[in-house]
C-alpha cells in the first residue's frame, strides 16, 4: 500500500494528514514543532510512504533537513504556484494538509 503525507506548518505546530493512494486518511492531528514528535507520527508509515509535501514557507527549513536526514522523500511545495488550484483549498489547517496530500498522490504538486 502506498501512502502519501501532508504537512501542513506553522510557526508553533503541524498538521499532519496520511492518505493512501484511495485517498481514504490514515492519520489526522495536530503535533508540536518538535522533529522527534513528527518523527514519532510518521515512523509507522515510513515503510510505504512514497513522500511528504511541505509547503514553502518561511520557516521549512528545520522540517525538511531534519526529516531528509531521517530518510524521508520530502517535496517543498510552491506556494505562489499553487495559487492556480485557490479555488479547490480550503480553509482550516486539516483541509490544507490533506490538500496538499491529494495534489501529491495525482502528481498535480507544483513544486520548487
Amino acid at each position: 500500500m502506498t501512502t502519501y503525507a501532508g504537512i501542513d506548518l506553522h510557526s508553533n505546530n503541524i498538521f499532519l494528514g496520511i492518505i493512501d493512494s484511495e485517498n481514504k486518511r490514515l492519520f489526522s492531528q495536530r503535533l508540536a514543532n518538535k522533529l522527534n514528535v513528527i518523527k514519532e507520527a510518521l515512523r509507522p508509515f515510513k515503510q510505504a510512504l512514497s513522500g511528504i509535501a511541505v509547503e514553502s514557507t518561511f520557516n521549512w527549513y528545520w522540517l525538511v533537513d531534519g526529516l531528509q536526514d531521517a530518510g524521508y522523500k520530502m517535496h517543498l511545495a510552491n506556494p505562489s504556484a499553487i495559487k492556480q488550484y485557490e479555488g479547490i483549498k480550503h480553509r482550516d489547517d486539516r483541509s490544507d494538509a490533506f490538500w496538499l496530500t491529494q495534489m501529491l498522490m495525482l502528481g498535480i504538486l507544483p513544486e520548487g
